[in-house]
């Protein structure tokens, strides 16, 4: 983020190749907060890319556009799906798809497998999501395409500005006000819970000055009350013990002592 804001004033656009696979970062903790922070502060725009020679497949045309749709659900922001590599093949016939319902159902008459007819049901959900749809044509090797891809990405630009930038003000003015009474809560809690301290202490304590005392004060005051009365009573207690260990000891050495004499008479007069 301070990389960007240093470099805005010096760069226009600044590219971001998001790590991983598609589903690893758009679905991820991570990736929310990645995305979540540069939009918030920046306009955003998702600029999705597709390989078009590997998508003359109506099957494989159907998984890439599940992405795409998945990934504009999930960011909510401006979003562009470019076709790469139309050197090798032009996208025409992508675009045509997406426009025409008739024509993909004819391609996809000719696939048989199950996969096809899941992809036949599925095809009719996108085309809402098809009228939406920013889509350019490119090739990074020659360079074609590239002018109408900054002319989309000036229109999306405007689209974050006018739809998603008051969102985004909204979304953060909510979070701010929740952390604020989320910390009003907290703090009330902390009071009530140091007042039930402090009233807890003054009962124990029993003294009229112990209302003007804090919990500390408390801890520190009930170890000095009546300490001859304590004296009093640990001296008390320790001639009780001593009494009561003295009582215990006297049979069991007495029994001792004549035990050790018998062993000993026996000892020096074997014959008996």
């Amino acid at each position: 983020m301070k990389f960007i804001e240093k470099r805005q004033n010096a760069s226009k656009y600044v590219l971001i190749d998001t790590p991983g696979q598609i589903e690893v970062f758009t679905w991820s903790a991570s990736g929310a907060i990645i995305t979540e922070a540069l939009a918030s502060s920046f306009p955003s725009v998702v600029v999705y890319v597709m390989d078009t020679s590997r998508s003359t497949n109506p099957v494989t045309f159907m998984s890439n556009m599940l992405y795409a749709c998945s990934i504009l659900y999930k960011t909510k922001l401006p979003f562009i799906v470019v076709m790469n590599k139309t050197d090798i093949i032009d996208h025409s016939f992508a675009v045509e798809w997406m426009q025409d319902f008739e024509t993909f159902q004819d391609a996809l008459n000719q696939e048989t497998s199950y996969v096809s007819n899941l992809t036949r049901s599925m095809s009719l959900v996108l085309d809402e999501f098809y009228s939406s749809l920013k889509v350019v044509g490119v090739s990074s090797v020659v360079g074609t395409g590239l002018d109408d891809f900054f002319v989309q990405l000036s229109k999306a630009v405007d689209e974050y500005e006018r739809e998603y930038r008051p969102e985004y003000e909204r979304l953060r003015k909510t979070l701010e006000e929740a952390q604020n009474e989320q910390k009003k809560e907290q703090l009330e809690h902390l009071r009530k819970d140091m007042g039930s301290v402090c009233v807890q202490g003054n009962t124990l304590a029993g003294s009229d000055d112990a209302s003007a005392m804090g919990p500390s004060e408390l801890i520190l005051t009930r170890g000095t009350l009546d300490e001859e009365e304590e004296e009093r009573e640990s001296d008390t207690d320790d001639i009780d013990h001593e009494v009561t260990e003295e009582s215990h000891e006297e049979p069991a050495f007495r029994n001792f002592m004549q035990e050790t004499r018998m062993k000993y008479q026996r000892s020096s007069n074997p014959n008996e």
